[in-house]
């Protein structure tokens, strides 16, 4: 069964969506942090497996500005967790898909993550996540 770890929803203002996200889901929010690598805030609701993520850009060049520039706010990306980034991008690499660079990054929460371009994985931005962080 695939682990979703969660769907990134693009966001113009976290203040604003949390309420109406969390009316729709029937919970608060767990976590709020921003996530330099990315020029985002995020916003989680949920726990383990299946959270839904709100990103809020920090900067107008952010990749998540530029999304909601081209397309308005909405589904960013879906998150899949993996035991080893390094390993599923050679994976999804041998069977075409392409990663965005610079490749392996810190993502939210301090995992290593790596994002796979949408027009190599069927027009969906996949976001690869490790199970944990690696120690501090």
């Amino acid at each position: 069964m695939p682990k979703i770890d969660h769907i990134g929803i693009a966001v113009n203002s976290l203040a604003e969506s949390m309420p109406l996200y969390a009316a729709i889901l029937d919970q608060n929010v767990t976590g709020v942090e921003e996530v330099p690598s990315e020029k985002v805030r995020v916003a989680f609701f949920g726990e383990g497996m299946g959270r839904v993520e709100l990103l809020e850009a920090t900067e107008a060049d952010s990749p998540v500005a530029r999304f909601i520039e081209r397309s308005g706010p909405g589904v960013h990306h879906v998150c899949v967790r993996v035991p080893d980034v390094v390993a599923a991008i050679q994976r999804a690499e041998n069977h075409g898909a392409e990663v965005i660079p610079p490749g392996v990054r810190v993502g939210a929460g301090g995992r290593a993550v790596a994002f796979l371009y949408p027009r190599s994985c069927g027009g969906v931005l996949i976001e690869l996540s490790e199970l944990d962080p690696p120690p501090p």
